[in-house]
Order: structure tokens, then sequence, then C-alpha cells
């Protein structure tokens, strides 16, 4: 047997977990709010893939290790493997977003083969979410046990206790003699089986199984037969494939969609460290701290983020909101507070992840400070955040993405508290608490956009917002005129996808000197945008009718604007040859922002699996765009 791939598994969606940690209101695991399950803290206080990351490390036979996680975690990772050295290519992502659109265990394997083309070689499969006890088995005793069996794959087993439930776990048949698994029975009754092997998401597979991935997932009728333990199932009941059972003294715990209780209780037996809450800080003084796992560990954030990160982003909004409030002579209290952000969205792609940090900023200091709608409304808020960026930290931005951040209803008014959508674009979020031990913390996510057209017109999670950025009302009222446009109930709404890179650019420089041009009176500039927003009236009237070609059509349209203003050269090759993958797999397809991503729409003849696979064999990711629809509002589907 030659060198082995190793891929751990931790796309899965924990949502139980999150939610206690969520609604815990004892303060003691403040720490673990948004943490993915596979970096929760583990046996000796070590996080869970810490444990395995190590383990690989030290076997000879694991030629590289691969981590296949999704779009909503993925952040999560990259940070990690920069703290933990482990190569930042080596992370794939799934681009799920929601349980409801995940590829499931078995999906997620066959898109490492397959984008990494390993369907000729030998793969070893470990849920990094999975506990053991350290010290009690190696990995190097896994691969020479498979060693000694060539003809077929291998499956990890333990003996569960007493305490244990077989309804709760995979259990194993094996042939005491040679070793060979008689059958995989998933969850069964105690009276089902004698057997009290539990299997664990620990497999090794030859490459002729791998080659059963594809059609066992095209025949899967439901998503939960998606599971990893579902197709080993069908490889030994149903194909029959050698299948031996590896037991090893250790005991397992998959930290799978489980309560804060379960996980609780699994650390304290495995481990003396449990997580607890850590003392507040003093509170905003002014000054920027950041930690760092190591010294490779700052050369990878700092050469990826800048030097300050989003915490450039924190001081310049704090900066701008105390300005505006001492301007207006709006008096704030003397109380401190600690403010950290979180963020999924994707770095430097063009949609909008420097504004949602402000945005998000700006709403959690009005709802500490108790700054009304009167005070700073919502109105003058999108010039505000444009401000931070602009005016004190250089970057090139618009109007439009902070017009929709800012609120969810124009002209109906915005709870300073925000709004949390469902799904990967749930944006970045923030905490903002009093120091003085207040549990109850006033939180506020920064809804995530998609941009359907570059003036005037926006199509986002939160609903479909219609700007006016007319000079002569920027000029009158320092603020554009913005609609949000209720659908009624009939109205069906195309189904989309977002593509994007996850080796962004800057995407500023995408903006070119077209802005300059512009306000220069650029005869071909000011003409383009002219007639970018005349595409606008008669996208609006597309989308009312329910007209899915029409408004495809348009965003062509759009694009080839686009293209003709800013010349492909200032495009890049690498954002045009997404656009034409999109459109030689049958979707309408134009930029959102300023680069890095491609907004398309699907149409019944787009075979988007196909096109999916396309965008993901050239390195790119592919998430689902779902929108917040009212229940009665029909979403057309794929």
């Amino acid at each position: 047997m030659g060198p082995v791939t190793c891929v751990l598994l931790v796309a899965g969606q924990a949502s139980r977990l999150a939610l206690d940690v969520e609604r815990d209101a004892s303060g003691c695991y403040t720490s673990l709010q948004g943490i993915p399950k596979a970096l929760l803290p583990g046996p000796r206080n070590i996080r869970i893939l810490d444990h395995w990351w190590q383990a690989l490390k030290q076997c000879s036979g694991i030629s590289q290790v691969l981590l296949v996680t999704n779009a909503d975690k993925y952040k999560h990772f990259e940070r990690w493997a920069s703290a933990a050295d482990f190569p930042l290519s080596n992370i794939i992502n799934d681009g799920s977003t929601l349980p409801s659109n995940a590829l499931g265990a078995a999906g997620d394997l066959e898109l490492v083969v397959r984008t990494r083309l390993l369907l000729h070689s030998d793969v070893l499969v470990i849920a990094g979410d999975m506990m053991y006890q350290t010290g009690k088995f190696k990995i190097e005793d896994v691969l020479n046990f498979w060693q000694d069996h060539p003809e077929g794959d291998v499956a990890v087993c333990y003996s569960i206790q007493s305490s244990e439930l077989t309804t709760c776990r995979g259990i194993l048949e094996i042939d005491e003699c040679s070793k060979r698994v008689k059958k995989f029975l998933e969850k069964p009754l105690p009276s089902a089986t004698d057997s009290r092997l539990g299997s664990v998401v620990f497999y090794g597979l030859r490459s002729s199984t791998l080659q059963l991935l594809q059609p066992y997932l095209r025949d899967c009728v439901s998503r939960s037969h998606r599971s990893m333990g579902c197709f080993i199932a069908h490889i030994i009941n149903l194909q029959k494939r050698p299948v031996y059972g590896c037991l090893v003294q250790s005991d397992f715990q998959l930290i799978g969609d489980v309560s804060l209780q379960d996980y609780m209780s699994w650390l304290e037996l495995y481990s003396t460290d449990v997580p607890r809450r850590k003392p507040s800080s003093p509170g905003f003084k002014a000054r920027a701290f950041a930690r760092f796992g190591s010294l490779n560990d700052l050369y990878g954030i700092s050469s990826r983020e800048g030097y300050l990160g989003g915490l450039r982003l924190l001081q310049a909004t704090c900066k701008m909101f105390l300005h505006y409030c001492t301007q207006h002579r709006i008096e704030l209290s003397g109380r401190n507070f600690t403010l950290s952000y979180d963020t999924n969205i994707p770095r430097q792609v063009g949609l909008a992840g420097s504004s949602a940090i402000v945005t998000a900023t700006l709403h959690a200091l009005m709802a500490f400070y108790g700054i009304t709608d009167q005070q700073l409304p919502q109105l003058q808020r999108p010039q505000l955040i444009l401000d931070v960026e602009r005016h004190e930290l250089n970057i090139n931005a618009g109007l439009q993405d902070r017009v929709v951040q800012v609120g969810c209803r124009w002209g109906a008014g915005c709870g300073a508290g925000g709004v949390l959508v469902p799904g990967w674009g749930a944006g970045s979020w923030w905490w903002c608490r009093q120091d003085a031990g207040s549990s109850l913390w006033c939180r506020l996510y920064a809804i995530s956009w998609l941009r359907c057209w570059v003036v005037v017109l926006v199509f986002v999670y939160q609903g479909l917002v219609y700007m006016d950025f007319s000079r002569e009302l920027l000029e009158r009222d320092h603020h554009g005129r913005y609609e949000h446009i209720s659908l009624h109930e009939d109205v069906q709404l195309p189904s989309f996808f977002l593509a994007y890179r996850p080796d962004p650019s800057d995407s500023g420089r995408i903006h070119s000197d077209v802005r300059d041009r512009f306000d220069r009176g650029d005869v071909a500039v000011v003409e383009g945008m002219t007639e970018l927003a005349s595409l606008t009236d008669v996208a609006l009237t597309a989308i009312l009718k329910s007209d899915a070609h029409k408004l495809g059509s348009l965003m062509r349209q759009n694009f080839k604007i686009r293209e003709r203003l800013y010349g492909r050269q200032c495009l890049g090759e690498q954002n045009l040859r997404m656009v034409e993958l999109g459109e030689d797999g049958g979707a309408a397809v134009k930029f959102p922002g300023s680069g890095g991503a491609v907004l398309g729409l699907i149409f019944p003849h787009t075979d988007m699996e196909l096109l999916r696979g396309r965008y993901q064999s050239e390195g790119c990711v592919v998430v689902d765009v779902i929108p917040q629809l009212d229940r009665k509002r029909i979403l057309l589907s794929l």
C-alpha cells in the first residue's frame, strides 16, 4: 500500500449545540459561541481538531491531509490553519450554508475526491469533530491493519460501554477469525444484534470503493442517506465489498447534532479541563489588540488581512460614531464596553464584507447607548458608514451596499437590534456588552446581500430595494431615494447561485478610474451609468411579472455594459472566466460586486449540478442564494 491521503470531515452543522450555547443564561459558555464543532475544546483543553492534526502529522504513511468544511464556518478553519501550520490550500469549501443544503459527509468526500483527483488513490476518512481517548490508540496501527488486508477497506470500531445506546450509533457484526465485517446496522435496537462493536467515522477506503461514491449519491433519495454511515452500510450490505473491522481500545464520541449537556458530559469524561467564562476585560480604551497562535499565525493572517484586519473598521466606526454624536450634541453615558466581531462573508470578493462589519458596529453602538432613529436617522446611516470607509480608511466604495445593510424595510423603520437571516451571508455579528457583568448582551447581525444591479436595484436576502442616486438628490438631501419593493405572493422568484474564488484579490482595484471619470463628466461613463439605470426599471418589471428569461437577458446586458466601461484587462482573467463558465453552463451571469464573485440566474434548462461541478473543478466555491421570503411567496425550484 502506497502513501495515503487523509480527508478530515468538518462540514457538519451543529444547530442544536449552537442553539443551546446561544440560549445559555449562565455566561459559562460564552467562549463557545459561533465556534465550529471541530474547534471546540477537547481532552486536555486542546481543540478536538488539533488532536487529530497532531496525530496525523506523526504518521509516515500519510502523504497529505485535506480538510473539507462549509461556507458558513470556512473562516474559522482558515484562521485555525494559520495557527496550526496546516496548509491553507488543503482546505476545501463545500459551499453549503444550512443543514437543508448540506452535501452530507459522503457528498463532501466525493467533492474532495473529484476536485483533488483522488479517484485512483487510497483515502483515510476521519470525522474531525470526534473526540477520542488520546494515548489509547495510534493511527499508525490502523494503517498497519489496513496494509495487512490489501484486498479491502477498513472500518474502525470500539466496544461500546453499557451506558451507550445502540440506537445512537452504527453497529458492526464482525467475523472473529477473518475480521471481515459481515453486516453494518445503522442505529439498531439492542434486540436486533448481539454485537456491541460501535462504528465511528474513521474509514480506510480503496480507490475501487471511492468509484462507487458518485453512483451512490446519484441514486440517493433522501439527504439523510448522504452520511458516511449509510454509504458504508451500502457497500457492506448491498455491494458486498470486503470491509474489515479494526478494533481499537479507545472510546469515541462524535460531536454530531447533540445538546450542550451531552457535549459537556463527554468533555468531563475525557478531560478535567472544562471551558468556563473568562474575566471581563476593562473595556474599550482606544487601543487595538490581537492574539495569534504563533509567529506563523501572525504572518499568515497579516498577509491575508493586513496588519489590523477588522480592528481598523472597529476603531474607525467608534471614532466616527463619537464624532457624529458630538456634532449633534447627543450625550453618551460613561459606561465602558467590549466590542468584538466575527464574520463569514468571503474576503475581498466584492460582497461588502467591510461595510457589513462597519454597519454591525454602528448598530451595536446605537443599541448600547440607546441612540434612537430620530437621533441618527436611517436615511443618514449609509452615508455615515461610507464616510468611515472612504474618509477614515480610504476604502473605495459606494452607497449601495450600505443602504441595503442598514435597514430591512425602508420607510417602515428598523430596530437597532437588527435581524438574523438563516444561512450563509448572515454576515458579521458583533457583541457590545457592558463590563459591569450584564448577562443580557446586545447582539446585532449585519445582513449580507447580493446585488443584481450596479446602480439602483438590489436583490438581497432582506428583500428588494429600489435606489435612486440621482446627483440632484444627493446634493439636495445628502442621500438618495430608497424604497423597499413588496412582492405579491404570486410572484415567482428565479433561483440564483453565487460563485467566488477562495484566493481573493483586492476588490477595490476593479473600481478602476470609472468613479473619477464619472465625477469629471466623462460622456462614455455617464452614458453607461444611464444605461444601467434604465435597465433597472425594466428589471423590476420583469421581477414583478415573474419573467426570469427577461431578467436573465438584462443581467447579461448589465455585464456587457460593465465590460465596456471597465475593460477586460481591468475586470481580470479569473473574473471573466467565472462569467464564461456560468454562461457556457446555461445560466445568466454578472458580477454582484467589485470582482472576485459572480451571481448567476438559473433557468429551467440549466443543469446546476453539472455547472456546480465545473466551477468546483476550477477551484471556485458555489453557494446557493436563499432569499428570505414570506411563507406564501414562491421560489422556483432548480
